[in-house]
């Protein structure tokens, strides 16, 4: 009788599982006998994808290309390309704050993927940082873009519509940083902050594009530019972009911004007393398709504005005035009444008032995205009271952010499309993916790393580092690894 090679593998694995299940437990007690002669040991065997995509990727020499690293002083302990790498892992890996980088100094799987016996002190990391002009922050942000062009050509995305959302958020300084000012802190009033901006796009959850702000209100030149600058950034195969914004982005130049770039918009306005005006002069209608009472729509030219667009408005009959929403209370017949209102620039042919609200309501994952880069990246360890060196830390925590949702589309399944694309946060990434324990061997000049046999998604493990190994450069790009691509 023949056996074939399934049988092997169950007769294999059913021996296993006798055996696991006929051993007995480990015994551990306080009186349980400890020492430290284990050698070459790592509780980050997870960091082994993500070394092997940027590998793949060719990180170090697109660093070379795009970003000009221009030095009063060449460190000699490593290469800039590693200490940038360096930072960004250490971010990935949790520790976001550069005295935090003495926990890793004698990692040996950090080491193995920057190539040193030991890592360098904090202090040298420090000086490496601050050495950086402020330049090299848009950069980075290049950077970001090309390695997410590369990302998308290998994982298959062929995305043709995209959408993106931006938004701001606070960060509260307990130092003297450049930039802080005491502004709008909901949290810590009266203390100074910085106001990032970040756009995210929506049907990957990767950064888009950002900018370190000082505490200031943004202006509208400044968001102006920032829009600008996240859109020449985005992937030149995508022919449809769309954009959500809340009422901070309510301005002319934004309008503007995204009008010339060819971009269709959702913007949240604010509710002037012009505006109000026209509210109630408006047309309502019943709203079934909204969790408003009635709907309307009108054409208006906010003042200061070089034409008019398509509002969108929402009322909401209610008894007694809304105190969390003192600004949205307006008088409709005697009633006290809230209002929502949108504009755009999308036509009332091509999408109903209703597919305008429900556009804009999927933007709250945006607050989960940001929440996550706050929490989880830890954006807002600003390691220094330099303006400078916060901006470019503030990038490279972005690219750790990033990596994550590349590994995600590596992953995926080959029949999943951008609806059924789960996102997975960098908290949970850790627990399952990268704190991982592991044992690293070398045997004939070969260097190897062991898994415990006992880590239950070995399958997924196993496909993503298959897909990943099989990334490789042609003449014109980068080759897919996965076979069906991601459409919408």
């Amino acid at each position: 009788m023949v056996n074939t090679d399934r049988d092997d593998a169950s007769a294999e694995g059913a021996e296993r599982a006798r055996g696991e299940h006929s051993r007995e437990p480990n015994k551990i007690s306080a009186t349980t006998k400890y020492s430290f002669t284990g050698r070459n040991l790592t509780a980050y065997g997870g960091l082994l994808p993500v070394a092997a995509m940027l590998e793949k990727l060719e990180f170090r020499e697109l660093v070379g290309t795009s970003v000009n690293l221009e030095l009063k002083r060449m460190p000699r302990a490593m290469p800039p390309c590693d200490f940038l790498l360096g930072m960004i892992l250490a971010v990935y890996v949790g520790f976001s704050r550069l005295n935090h980088l003495q926990y890793l100094e004698r990692e040996p799987m950090l080491l193995g993927i920057l190539r040193v016996p030991r890592l360098p002190v904090q202090s040298t990391f420090w000086r490496f940082l601050s050495s950086l002009h402020l330049s090299v922050e848009r950069q980075l942000g290049s950077l970001n873009a090309r390695l997410r062009e590369r990302v998308w050509a290998a994982a298959n995305i062929r995305l043709k519509e995209v959408t993106i959302d931006t938004d701001t958020t606070v960060h509260t300084l307990y130092g003297g940083q450049m930039g802080g000012r005491v502004s709008y802190n909901r949290k810590n009033r009266g203390k100074p902050s910085y106001q990032p901006m970040l756009t995210f796009i929506a049907e990957t959850r990767e950064y888009a594009g950002g900018v370190l702000h000082n505490g200031d209100k943004p202006t509208g030149e400044s968001i102006a530019r920032h829009l600008a600058r996240v859109m020449d950034t985005l992937p030149k195969t995508v022919e449809t972009f769309r954009a959500r914004a809340d009422a901070g982005f309510y301005c002319w130049e934004a309008v503007k911004a995204y009008t010339d770039l060819s971009c269709e918009f959702v913007i949240v306005a604010r509710k002037t007393d012009r505006l109000l005006g026209e509210l109630q002069a408006a047309d309502w209608q019943p709203s079934p398709d909204t969790d408003a009472d009635f709907e309307c729509q009108f054409s208006y030219q906010p003042e200061g504005w070089e034409r008019e667009y398509r509002f969108v408005g929402l009322r909401y009959d209610q008894p007694e005035p809304d105190a969390d929403h003192p600004d949205q209370i307006g008088l409709f017949d005697g009633l006290a009444c809230r209002y929502r209102v949108f504009v755009t620039n999308i036509s009332s042919e091509k999408w109903s008032p209703a597919a305008v609200v429900a556009f804009y309501n999927k933007r709250a994952a945006v607050e989960n995205l940001i929440k996550e880069s706050n929490n989880d990246i830890g954006l807002t360890a600003h390691p220094s009271g330099q303006w400078a060196m916060n901006a470019n830390h503030f990038q490279l925590s972005m690219i750790a952010y990033n990596l994550n949702c590349w590994l995600e589309l590596f992953e995926r399944e080959e029949s999943v499309t951008v609806p059924e694309l789960r996102h997975r946060t960098v908290a949970t990434t850790r627990l399952r993916l990268l704190y991982l324990a592991a044992k690293i061997t070398r045997h004939g000049g070969q260097t190897e790393i062991h898994f415990g046999s006992q880590y239950q998604e070995r399958d997924r493990f196993d496909r993503l580092m298959v897909r990943l190994r099989l990334i490789e450069r042609k003449m014109d790009g980068f080759m897919p690894v996965v076979n069906t691509p991601l459409r919408a």
